[in-house]
């Protein structure tokens, strides 16, 4: 159980590691293209006052706008699946530990230790292309949960997720989501100012700042997409309800069928959050 247990931690590790190298290069992305344009903009501008300057903000556009392929290739097709799938294996090797300490099916016969280690293993195989990427890390220092039945499962699996994870998560996404949509009325409201500002005062300098800012509005929206923050904040309160209502429903006294079933529907809806959000992120 801990050499699983252990297994679990190292590719959770390296499917945290992975996510962070796609923000990471996104983020990076959108401040190149940010830089470039801006950049480019203001090189036109004071070419006229000072050539010197004018000239360092031309190749500090070129430059920025340069890198952003080098950028967005780190965040390409390849490493979305292999975040993926590393993310996948994790959370596979974490549903069966905790369906083994509650003793539910298919772990109630005494070879239930074989069992769950022939699983593990026969996932961590699977995966067997993305080993290397596990080798920078070592196990967490964590005791195994302490869960022994169905009841402190739901305590130490199902609540503990739900208030711990999903509504934070979810609160988390929902501000990201209000900070997106803030900075887009910010650049729209500048956009506008300076559209009255070059028809009022047939101002070029202003003019050629419209297009400008529309552009950095766009690689904001765009970035926001990417990071698909509402559909996390609708898909982590999604669970977290669903997780909540099968809690509720818990009633009566225990018998190993309806045990079974419990834990199966959780392990079920945990999984089906995973696979939707992972499904998302591939398709686009």
């Amino acid at each position: 159980m801990q050499w699983i247990w252990d297994r679990q931690s190292v590719w959770s590790q390296a499917a945290d590691h992975a996510k962070r190298a796609i923000m990471r290069a996104r983020t990076v992305a959108l401040v190149l293209g940010v830089t470039g344009a801006c950049a480019g903009t203001a090189a036109a501008q004071i070419m006229t006052w000072s050539a010197e300057a004018g000239k360092a903000l031309a190749f500090l556009a070129a430059a920025a706008v340069a890198l952003v392929p080098l950028a967005t290739k780190r965040a390409g097709p390849q490493q979305m699946q292999d975040w993926t799938r590393l993310r996948s294996l994790s959370e596979e090797l974490k549903s069966e530990t905790y369906a083994y300490l509650a003793r539910v099916a298919p772990y109630r016969d005494a070879d239930a230790p074989h069992l769950l280690l022939d699983r593990a293993e026969r996932a961590i195989t699977d995966a067997g292309d993305l080993i290397a990427r596990t080798i920078p890390f070592t196990p967490r220092r964590r005791a195994l949960p302490p869960v022994s039945d169905v009841g402190s499962y739901m305590e130490l699996r199902v609540t503990s997720q739900v208030e711990e994870y999903y509504r934070p998560r979810a609160a988390h996404m929902s501000r990201r989501n209000a900070q997106v949509r803030r900075v887009e009325l910010v650049l729209a409201a500048t956009a506008a100012a300076l559209g009255a500002a070059s028809g009022a005062f047939g101002s070029d300098r202003a003019t050629v700042w419209v297009a400008t800012v529309t552009t950095v509005a766009a690689a904001v929206t765009a970035h926001a997409a990417a990071s698909r923050y509402a559909y996390q904040e609708v898909e982590f309160s999604r669970t977290a309800t669903e997780l909540e209502r099968l809690t509720a429903r818990r009633v009566g006294a225990p018998d190993p069928a309806t045990d079974d079933a419990f834990v199966e529907q959780c392990e079920r809806v945990i999984s089906a959050q995973n696979e939707g959000w992972m499904a998302k992120w591939l398709s686009e």
